[in-house]
């Protein structure tokens, strides 16, 4: 005989109503409440009635996570971390990738793509803006990325500008003058690239280096042959770089790939800065200097506010741009692995 909603309350020693808002996420329930309800739901081995929940409040317990890769070590993190907590409100995910095409991504967010959810977080690559505004139907959303508040759908990112504009200041405070970036992307939509290349020209800028554009490398993706390639370049240009401020960890990987090939030392000669703090850089040799998002207070700010819209009357709820804290971890790449604090 299979164990009902009265059986977990009874269980946990809470009520109904308290099993019911766990199950559903539809409102806060304190930490150790929720363990409790949830190891009683385990227990008794207790499964919602997904179909009669769906007919009795019109919800599916179904959500849309939208990333622009799969094999992205950032976007399969962050993936991982938000399927973790939409499990805590006892919700299924359903992932779907991009590549950035803007088309995918126009279906996805106009609900044509045949799936039936409750609502989707996206990271969207290919399109502005102004076509996120228009596009967007009445489907709760929460996009995860660099953009103002639009609309009805919440933005849920770090400061960009502000990280970049830290990570290249750091590298300047090392006596670094020939700062080079790499990692924009001007055929893409989203941003990303654009406010960390704005927070690292606004860094020299201050410590009065003027920008070269020859210091600047564009990439068509953020992967580790991009980053070696754009360091292939920059080594065989003119000016040879003494650090490397990389848009994302993979980039700074590959950079540093081919600096170790050509007998460069690191971080005596050249000092590299990634961006997203992923496995791969704390393991690597030396250790990569990044700026690290809380991407832990990314998955449960874009749930709470997506559960805020799907369980909002009207989904009337104001559009909003959360800003989640960065840190800049320093480790080998920059400073000897002698005197960085882990």
């Amino acid at each position: 005989m299979s164990s009902s909603l009265k059986d977990v309350a009874a269980r946990a020693g809470v009520s109904a109503r308290t099993v019911s808002n766990v199950v559903n996420g539809s409102a806060r329930v304190a930490a150790q409440t929720h363990q409790r309800v949830q190891e009683a739901i385990d227990e008794l081995g207790y499964r919602p009635n997904l179909a009669a929940r769906s007919l009795r409040a019109g919800r599916t317990g179904i959500i849309g996570l939208v990333i622009p890769e799969f094999h992205s070590p950032y976007f399969g993190e962050l993936a991982g971390l938000l399927v973790d907590e939409a499990r805590l409100r006892s919700w299924t995910v359903i992932i779907e990738q991009t590549r950035g095409n803007a088309e995918f991504e126009r279906r996805l967010l106009t609900g044509d793509s045949g799936r039936v959810m409750d609502g989707l977080i996206i990271s969207p690559w290919a399109l502005s803006a102004d076509e996120l505004t228009a596009t967007a139907n009445t489907l709760p959303i929460v996009m995860l990325g660099e953009r103002n508040a639009q609309g009805k759908a919440d933005h849920v990112a770090v400061d960009n500008v502000a990280a970049a504009d830290e990570a290249t200041t750091h590298l300047l405070s090392l006596g670094r003058r020939r700062v080079a970036a790499i990692g924009l992307q001007p055929h893409l939509r989203n941003g990303t690239a654009q406010q960390r290349a704005e927070g690292y020209r606004r860094a020299l800028e201050r410590a009065g280096i003027p920008p070269r554009p020859e210091w600047e490398r564009s990439v068509t993706s953020l992967h580790r042959e991009d980053g070696a390639r754009a360091m292939t370049e920059l080594l065989d240009g003119g000016t040879v770089p003494d650090a490397v401020f990389a848009f994302s960890d993979e980039l700074a990987l590959g950079a540093m790939h081919v600096a170790h090939l050509k007998g460069i030392r690191m971080p005596e000669e050249l000092a590299v800065v990634g961006f997203d703090d992923v496995e791969d850089g704390r393991f690597s040799h030396p250790a990569l200097t990044t700026v690290s998002p809380d991407k832990q207070q990314i998955a449960q700010r874009a749930l709470q506010c997506l559960a805020d819209r799907i369980y909002s009357p009207h989904n009337d709820v104001p559009a909003a741009t959360l800003t989640i804290p960065h840190r800049l971890l320093v480790r080998g790449s920059t400073v000897p692995e002698t005197e960085t604090s882990g």
